[in-house]
């Protein structure tokens, strides 16, 4: 570590990041590791959070969930194996982030990533792989099931291939997405418009909102489920005694204040496994953006204006 570490830091909502040095982490706890960070993954909520601030950081906190490097340092009980290994993870909107040379993480939370793997493709991969696992996990046994997704980007695109690996039958409701890639993806049917969604769904997982969550609930089966991957459902949608649907949210970010070790274990067990096909071209993810690490407020403005997945790198990996 030298004197030359640096991070973005919020200074005011809607206000651009400053690059400022910092002092390197001094006192670890047993269970924490310290990251060389390689790679920076950009997600909407990073961009929104900066813009709004509703955890209300002070001056000074460095955002960023998404982040893949090296490990330099660990606590007392972190197995010595760790040290050297190149990880990737996602971070609490409440913790340092990984804007940042180094970033503070428990060891049980980070996803160990194979031999040569691409740090820039490990950065874009935590939030939107993690959150399409919680998202499948929601339900039980959907085979040869009809379901109904909502939205075509990083999250459903993984969702989408899960869902297909496990013998689904799904719908894709997007007007702008690419027919030929979700097809190649799993799905069966690209439908452009609500008016084209059929009655007959045993689930919907809908990565749009509240409010399109809501007026699709109707093309549920009387038991179905309705998975919320952004927002949730307030008040029941059907009458009592009627439709009884069931209800699901999703929120990785709420994992790292009411999750426990269990639910942690599972899940990054879960991401590495699908890094492992990632790795043996069993799992497809876009190629993200790359962006220098001096360019950060611009690769902020990309992510936000173009949708694209956006990775901040360290130097060319």
């Amino acid at each position: 570590m030298n004197s030359c570490d640096l991070a973005w830091q919020f200074e005011e909502a809607g206000s651009p990041l400053l690059l400022s040095s910092i002092a390197p982490p001094l006192n670890i706890n047993e269970n924490e590791i310290v990251v060389l960070n390689k790679a920076m993954g950009i997600n909407p909520v990073d961009w929104k959070f900066i813009k709004a601030n509703p955890l209300a950081w002070p001056p000074g906190f460095t955002p960023g969930v998404d982040g893949a490097g090296i490990v330099i340092e660990t606590g007392a009980s972190v197995p010595k194996e760790f040290i050297g290994s190149s990880v990737c993870y996602h971070q609490s909107l409440l913790l340092p982030g990984s804007f940042a040379t180094y970033t503070v993480l428990k060891f049980q939370r980070v996803m160990r990533l194979p031999q040569s793997f691409s740090l820039s493709k490990a950065a874009s991969l935590p939030c939107p792989m993690l959150t399409a696992i919680q998202a499948f996990n929601k339900l039980p046994s959907m085979q040869n099931k009809k379901v109904l997704v909502s939205g075509f980007g990083a999250v459903t695109k993984i969702l989408i291939q899960l869902l297909h690996k496990n013998g689904v039958k799904i719908d894709l409701l997007s007007p702008s997405a690419n027919k030929t890639e979700a097809l190649s993806l799993g799905v069966n049917k690209v439908l452009r418009e609500q008016s084209q969604c059929q009655q007959q769904y045993h689930a919907v997982f809908d990565a749009k909102g509240q409010q399109s969550a809501t007026k699709l609930a109707c093309y549920l089966k009387a038991n179905g489920h309705l998975v919320c991957i952004q927002d949730r459902i307030e008040e029941p949608l059907f009458p009592a005694f009627t439709n009884s649907i069931s209800y699901h949210e999703v929120a990785l970010g709420a994992l790292h204040n009411y999750g426990d070790e269990q639910d942690w274990a599972e899940l990054i067990k879960e991401g590495e496994a699908l890094i492992n096909q990632l790795d043996n071209q069993g799992l497809i993810t876009d190629t993200p953006k790359v962006f220098p690490f001096e360019k950060l407020n611009e690769a902020l403005i990309f992510s936000e204006q173009s949708n694209a997945k956006t990775v901040v790198s360290q130097s060319a990996l």
